[in-house]
């Protein structure tokens, strides 16, 4: 299934699926979606791209091992707890912060954001190293 098509529009495929799961990733905590949705939409773009231009140029378009990525998301995610300790509440609860940026915009953050950032890069990592070694040939 490698035609013309597939591989000319794959790669501005990829990149508005990336952008709509980081979108869903975002917005999950108001909205139906989070980590793992937005991680599984990445990934099928990933394995769409991976099927229509092979496997190197999806380990390039990646920068990081997909092992790394899934690897550091977990840390991310184990980590965003961690700081509820330093506030004497329970394990994962969830803690906001408001810092203020120039020009006066206050942009809310949160520990359920930073674990569905690490949820989103494991699901993308974990599921991309499947797909590629899937679509690798010996």
């Amino acid at each position: 299934m490698n035609t013309l098509i597939l591989r000319t529009i794959a790669p501005t495929l990829t990149s508005l699926m990336v952008i709509y799961s980081i979108i869903v990733l975002l917005s999950g905590h108001n909205q139906p979606g989070g980590g793992f949705i937005g991680g599984l939409i990445a990934a099928s773009a990933f394995a769409l791209y991976g099927i229509a231009c092979g496997v190197g140029p999806v380990r390039r378009a990646l920068y990081f091992h997909p092992i790394a990525i899934s690897g550091f998301g977990m840390l991310l995610a184990g980590l965003s707890g961690v700081v509820s300790f330093y506030k004497d509440v329970p394990y994962l609860t969830g803690l906001w912060w408001f810092p203020k940026f120039s020009g006066g915009i206050e942009v809310p953050l949160s520990t359920p954001l930073f674990f569905d950032i690490g949820v989103w890069l494991v699901v993308v990592g974990s599921l991309v190293s499947i797909a590629l070694a899937l679509e690798e040939k010996d």
